[in-house]
């Protein structure tokens, strides 16, 4: 399949290129072409005048940064001292987090499930496992991660990994029972492997099943701990090659952990019971505890609890040691949560969890196995959650999570995203935000405070806003690539709690998520902010830092689509899953009629689907509810879905469309202005003859995602699914009522794109004036003249009218967005009053007089003589000239797919028009000429949520919902791809290796083991051979590259690289030295003690003493 060259497509394609296509067929052909007589008119010839200045050397599309809960967790590795975390994930992403900026997100190509992960503590490296048995060396000591090595096991599965503290040496456990030993350095497998068979006895009838766990005894380097499943413990001597002791018990065995002295150990089994076993006799533990087993009254065994799927056992110097387990909870309560047990000598703490736990690690002072552990803190990894645990304090409180990490707290339904907003907004929006936070947190330090973050050269402000099920919409400052939630507003307050049983009797057309948001409009600048949601309803919001306590004025609008002329439709397909309808009650209201008669049997009409409260309602400082707006039932129809939203607080007017019509209406006065069918808003112009174009059209592309889903889609996803105007959504629910009377949503001509904006209304106007342009699904473009009151003294009294101009123009396909050029071809802001608060109390509302910004102040307050309208349909792109409504450029941007998304954006002082397209493909034009400037296969959209939550905005910046708990931020500039590695968290910051306490000669001498174990020489080649070549392969990876390139090119990167070694290698003989002193004073003390001994009982007799 053809497509575009990456970059460089080619900038030749000006306006004067004959119509006609150019370039192959991805979506994406067809160049620039002048409209017959695209000269003409008040333009002029436009191409001269106007040198635009963006080429294809400015775009680049590159993913930034990741933001959010890693999507499905699976394992969890922490570095007690760089004190950075990692997170694997099902999908084969790794996440990596350090202080509050430090967030690095990288990925195993294979997207196998991470297993396990391990550090190099101190060494700037990760090891995972995968579940495709494969090991991969991550390299950190560059922003970027990359993998150094990989070794691919052929033959046999892994299931458990441990690598000591300062060893270069990793044990790897696998189904078969067996234990491989892998060089860290080279990622070649040793010779020495310590066979299932030789580790259990040879009596033994049984295999012991896969290896469970591993950890070297913290008082013998030498001695290796091994654990299978059924229960058998080996403690294998790695000189002799033997096993030391071998203990059994009669439940399998999830985890082991060892007390730091070496001399006991722990382990957790199936039954939920905790074993302890004593090195000297392992005939049996002299210990066992079913922690949440109920005592039985005639002194049998406790009864048998859950499994106890991992146990830690840590020391304190002062207290009882912690033992702290997840799992283990009775049978007997099974509606109860998953917890975290803290067992502190006699005290028990359950700490309940919102989900399932994965995994958990204890933070400790020491990386050092055979110290006193003292441990503070314990970081739990759920399902969709991290919590750290502070261990220091009684209570056991949790930390405050610094990590946006509560992205998915409900499903988000949509995303706005401004770049370069006004610099006050963000802390307006905390200060009102802060007031909200929690009470409760530990006082202590956020204790993963690892790498190091520096704002970077990007200094403008930016700000996402999350549209949720719940009706929540969150606002986040995502300044220089981070992101931090301000504010919460949950737009569900306005309406009255739905009653549990009233669901059937009550208008509702959504049973699940009834507030759900489904579109969202902000003007910064003026800090409207406008909600649609689920259940055909419209909250306009204001901006106040004053507490108010007021009544929530509402309105019912009655949108009705006439049946006349239109075409019945063809009976519909099978849906796509079984009995959509059922299990997605959300989705009915798409199908054009849900339930159309209610339970009583009477036709509801002119009721709307929620209750606003009627009471006075406490409105805190921040957004506060101005006016809700209601669709109403229509004859036993429901309200169809809203479809287009756009407010102006110039002109003090909220717009909204359905697949019925389009609704105006004045937020100052709280009066409905217009409430017209689409019809009808043409008048006389309508240039349609009715035929026969919408339904089958709308079909063939209605296909379209369905095809490019790889899966069906899930159903939590379309449970929150906020229903967009295009009519292929209807793909996913394709369960229509059978109803001969419903109108099917295909037939209608959808209202799908609302821009306010002062224009030329008519031909030959010689003067802007105020317009709302309208765009269609059909492709159509209506523009409405509004006749506002001449005086600011007027607004609140005169009415608004809205007429129509008798403008009508056309493109192929739905109309997505619009934007306006001045004659030198800049941006033009919409039209927009400059913020007050409400409810100050400087002055008296008479007195207040309304700012108005009418244009942008980039442009001459002079809108010249004429200026472009920029129109974009999910198939192509036209400018036109106005007022003499000349189309002066047309680009065909995709003939077998359809654009999702469109916006006008301003990029290096100039603006240009970017699209997501559904077939994965990114592209930018020029404005106003719409040359080619950028065309790349970025990727495809295999889950509605990307459709639904991809967005643009200035400064070449983009972002979409890649999971459901995350988001992927990206960027089409060159210029921050550039600058992106400066912007980075460095996740590997040079620290010093905390010193081990000093033992002392004498129990150095009599205490463990007197003898240095060499693992070099034991597992080396020289000793242990070569392992066989079929069992793993060895393969290089990329991961030096970019880091050499970060140090330098070619030779300086290897300069570099030995010399980092050099200084390792030094720092390490340093060591060995002082080492080497410390000693020899000691054995100098201890003779000289010794020669003093002698001196004074020399001369004494034997009786003397």
């Amino acid at each position: 399949m053809k497509k575009f060259n990456f970059r460089k497509v080619l900038d030749g394609l000006t306006a004067a290129s004959p119509v006609g296509s150019i370039g192959g067929g991805s979506g994406s052909g067809a160049g620039g072409s002048v409209h017959p007589g695209g000269t003409a008119g008040a333009a002029g010839t436009p191409r001269e005048e106007i040198q635009e200045t963006l080429t294809s050397d400015y775009f680049q599309i590159c993913k930034t940064v990741r933001h959010g809960f890693p999507y499905l967790p699976t394992a969890l590795a922490f570095d007690p001292v760089q004190k950075i975390l990692a997170i694997g994930t099902r999908t084969g992403a790794i996440r990596i987090l350090g202080r509050p900026g430090v967030d690095c997100y990288c990925q195993h190509e294979s997207g196998a499930a991470v297993l396990q992960l391990q550090f190099l503590i101190n060494e700037g490296a990760l090891v995972s496992a995968c579940a495709d048995d494969a090991l991969h060396l991550w390299n950190l000591r560059q922003k970027r991660p990359a993998i150094l090595h990989s070794l691919k096991f052929n033959r046999e599965r892994i299931t458990y990994c441990h690598l000591p503290f300062q060893s270069k040496w990793l044990y790897v456990g696998t189904e078969r029972g067996n234990t491989h030993i892998v060089n860290i350095e080279s990622f070649i497998l040793s010779g020495y492997v310590i066979m299932w068979n030789k580790a259990i006895e040879l009596s033994t009838k049984t295999h012991p099943g896969p290896v469970v766990h591993l950890s070297d005894s913290p008082r013998d380097e030498g001695k290796l701990l091994i654990g299978y499943e059924n229960g058998t413990i080996v403690f294998w001597d790695l000189r002799s090659k033997r096993a030391d002791l071998r203990a059994y018990y009669d439940e399998a065995i999830h985890s082991v952990a060892w007390h730091h002295e070496g001399k006991q150990f722990m382990c957790s089994h199936s039954d939920g019971s905790l074993t302890l076993w004593n090195l000297k006799s392992p005939n049996r533990p002299f210990q066992t505890t079913i922690p949440h087993g109920k005592v039985q009254r005639d002194g049998k065994k406790p009864e048998s609890c859950k499994p106890i799927l991992k146990v830690e056992y840590k020391t304190c110097k002062n207290s009882e040691p912690f033992v702290i387990f997840s799992g283990g909870l009775s049978y007997d309560k099974p509606c109860r949560r998953p917890s975290l047990t803290i067992m502190h000598g006699k005290a028990i703490t359950v700490l309940e969890m919102d989900h399932p736990i994965v995994d958990f690690l204890t933070l400790c002072e020491t990386p050092y196995p055979n110290e006193f552990q003292e441990p503070y803190a314990v970081v739990v990894l759920l399902e969709k959650d991290l919590i750290v645990v502070d261990l220091t304090q009684s209570n056991f409180p949790i930390f405050e999570n610094p990590y946006p990490i509560d992205i998915h707290e409900s499903p988000v339904t949509c995303t706005e995203y401004f770049a370069d907003c006004p610099p006050d907004l963000i802390p307006v929006l905390y200060s009102v935000g802060a007031k909200h936070k929690k009470q409760g947190y530990s006082n202590k330090e956020w204790p993963i405070s690892g790498g190091a973050w520096n704002l970077g050269a990007q200094t403008y402000p930016e700000i996402i806003i999350t549209g949720h099920a719940d009706g929540s919409v969150k606002f986040w400052d995502a300044s220089a690539i981070t992101l931090q939630m301000l504010y919460k507003l949950k737009t569900s307050k306005v309406f009255e709690k739905q009653k549990v049983g009233e669901g059937k009797a009550t208008a509702e057309i959504v049973e699940e998520d009834p507030f759900a948001v489904q579109m969202m409009y902000w003007c910064p600048e003026s800090r409207i902010f406008c909600v649609a949601g689920v259940s055909a309803y419209v909250i306009v919001y204001r901006f106040s830092k004053h507490e108010v306590n007021t009544e929530i004025a509402s309105l019912e609008v009655r949108l009705q689509c006439e049946v006349e002329d239109i075409i019945t439709p063809e009976p519909e397909t099978n849906p796509p899953f079984p009995d959509a309808s059922s299990q997605l009650p959300s989705l009915k209201s798409l199908s054009g009629s849900a339930n159309t008669v209610a339970c009583e049997g009477t036709m509801k009409d002119s009721i709307p689907c929620l209750s606003v409260k009627a009471r006075p309602v406490r409105m805190p400082p921040g957004y506060q509810a101005d006016l809700v707006i209601q669709l109403v039932w229509v004859d036993g129809e429901p309200p169809q879905q809203i479809t287009s939203l756009a407010v102006n607080s110039a002109y003090g007017l909220v717009a909204f469309g359905n697949c019925s019509g389009l609704a105006v209406v004045d937020f100052m006065q709280k009066t409905v202005l217009l409430s017209m069918g689409t019809l009808d808003l043409y008048g006389s112009s309508d240039p349609y003859q009715r035929q026969p174009r919408s339904p089958r059209k709308s079909r063939q592309f209605a296909a379209g995602l369905t095809e490019l889903s790889d899966s069906p889609v899930s159903l939590e996803l379309e449970r929150c699914k906020s229903p967009t105007s295009e009519n292929r959504e209807n793909s996913f629910s394709r369960s229509r009522s059978s109803s001969v009377s419903s109108i099917d949503r295909d037939s209608k001509e959808a209202i799908t794109a609302l821009y306010f904006m002062e224009s030329f209304a008519r031909k030959n106007d010689s003067a802007v004036s105020s317009c709302l342009w309208v765009g269609t699904g059909l492709g159509m473009v209506i523009i409405l003249s509004l006749n506002l009151p001449a005086s600011d003294n007027l607004r609140q009294s005169e009415p608004v009218v809205v007429s129509p101009s008798g403008t009508v123009l056309t493109l192929k396909g739905a109309v997505l967005t619009f934007a306006c050029l001045d004659c030198m071809g800049t941006l033009t802001h919409q039209p927009y009053e400059v913020w007050r608060d409400p409810h100050s109390a400087d002055d008296g509302d008479k007195t207040r007089k309304r700012k108005l910004v009418m244009h942008s102040p980039s442009s001459s307050q002079d809108m010249g003589d004429h200026q472009f309208a920029v129109i974009c349909s999910e198939k192509q792109a036209k400018v036109f000239s106005l007022p003499s409504q000349t189309c002066l450029y047309v680009h065909n941007i995709t003939e077998t797919s359809f654009l999702l998304r469109a916006d006008v954006v301003t990029l290096c002082n100039s603006v240009c028009l970017a699209c997501f397209c559904a077939n994965g493909h990114i592209m930018t034009l020029s404005l106003p000429s719409l040359r080619p400037l950028l065309d790349i296969n970025y990727l495809p959209v295999t889950d509605m949520r990307i459709a639904r939550t991809f967005c643009f905005t200035n400064e070449g910046q983009a972002l979409y919902l890649s999971s459901p708990t995350e988001i992927q931020r990206l960027t089409y500039s060159q210029e921050m791809c550039d600058n992106l590695q400066d912007m980075l968290g460095d996740l590997f910051t040079p620290v010093e290796t905390p010193e081990a306490q000093n033992r002392g000669f004498l129990k150095g001498l009599f205490g463990g083991s007197g003898q240095a174990f060499d693992r070099e020489e034991l597992f080396g080649e020289a000793t242990a051979g070569k392992a066989s070549r079929s069992l793993a392969q060895h393969i290089p990876g990329s991961g030096g590259i970019e880091g050499v390139r970060g140090a330098a090119g070619g030779v300086i990167g290897d300069l570099t690289r030995a010399r980092i070694a050099l200084d390792e290698r030094g720092q390490k003989l340093g060591e060995l030295d002082e080492r080497t002193a410390s000693m020899m004073a000691s054995a100098e003390a201890f003779s000289k003690h010794a020669h003093e001994v002698m001196l004074k009982y020399k001369d004494k007799k034997w009786y003397q003493f």
